[in-house]
């Protein structure tokens, strides 16, 4: 099932067959925030509200031409602009294949700088996000340098690649802020774990590394399983609840950010917007059972609403 919804994430027009359909539509509008910047810091408002941190991603990558990526950045500094006039406890993630990564390094690196720069001004922090393992060195090389001119960026370890240990731990050294996620992109074997249960391990190997490290990073992760061996682990290490961070994806999970909030624990909700919605949501699909079961529910629903009539499709 997992291979088959990253599939249809590469099949923009499947997203066009499937738009016809109501109850795709409203399972979209579960994990999306919307379409628009206004809808996101709204996102990020109700977030605030309950005591939870967000994390603007405005949906996009692998962008065509360089006045593509020049308007993405110009997008990501005007959302910089209105989590600051908003007052609110926002920062962004983004992708550098949507600031031109794939058309020329150089041009990306300088766009990523820019929206840093304006972030540094702002005393707010950049989170570059990592994509598919042939991006993998590219990233990892540009953050560096720009968290060394900076310092203001930290970037994403996907748990499921056999060197993502290796990577955590130059990083770590760097004082290179982290979120540890388990990987949503299809990868080969011959350099990623196939079955669950390596890449958990993998994922808990690499998180307690990084809780010890002293550095703030991010264990980003529904997993309750995972989530409960965090807390044994920082409880019996002594380690202080605001040395570090859960993160959530928006719509999953509410119950469980909730209830870390509440007990004290730091919670980001990784807030997603913008037209360029569907390759996010295949993969949010593809990466949990539960998703697919949200989107049969909301199809039997309007099924019975509607009985066999597909009028409404």
């Amino acid at each position: 099932m997992r291979a088959f919804f990253l599939y249809l994430a590469r099949r923009e027009s499947f997203k066009n067959f499937a738009l016809n359909f109501k109850f795709f539509r409203n399972t979209a509008s579960r994990f999306i925030a919307g379409d628009t910047l206004d809808d996101a810091i709204q996102a990020v408002k109700q977030a605030n509200r309950r005591g939870i941190m967000g994390t603007l991603d405005l949906l996009g990558e692998n962008t065509l031409t360089q006045e593509d990526a020049h308007s993405a950045r110009e997008e990501l500094i005007q959302a910089q602009d209105r989590i600051d006039k908003e007052r609110a406890n926002c920062n962004l993630s983004i992708k550098l294949t949507q600031l031109g990564l794939n058309l020329n390094p150089v041009f990306c690196e300088q766009n990523l700088v820019r929206i840093a720069e304006h972030a540094k001004n702002l005393d707010n922090f950049v989170r570059v996000d990592m994509e598919d393992s042939s991006c993998t060195d590219r990233t990892l090389e540009i953050v560096e340098r720009t968290y060394r001119n900076l310092g203001n960026v930290g970037t994403v370890i996907q748990a499921y690649l056999y060197r993502s240990e290796r990577d955590a731990v130059a990083l770590v050294e760097k004082g290179i802020r982290i979120r540890l996620v388990k990987g949503a992109y299809r990868e080969p074997e011959e350099i990623a774990f196939r079955r669950k249960k390596d890449t958990d391990a993998n994922y808990v190997k690499i998180m307690k590394r990084l809780l010890e490290s002293g550095t703030y990073h991010a264990i980003a992760t529904h997993d309750t399983s995972i989530i409960q061996t965090a807390l044994e682990f920082v409880r019996t290490k002594k380690i202080p609840r605001n040395r570090f961070e859960f993160q959530m994806l928006y719509g999953i999970r509410r119950d469980m950010q909730q209830k870390l909030a509440s007990e004290g624990y730091n919670v980001r909700v990784y807030i997603p917007y913008g037209a360029r919605w569907y390759p996010y949501f295949m993969r949010r699909l593809a990466e949990r059972p539960a998703n697919v079961i949200f989107l049969l529910r909301n199809l039997l629903s309007e099924r019975k609403i509607n009985g066999k009539s597909h009028s409404d499709l």
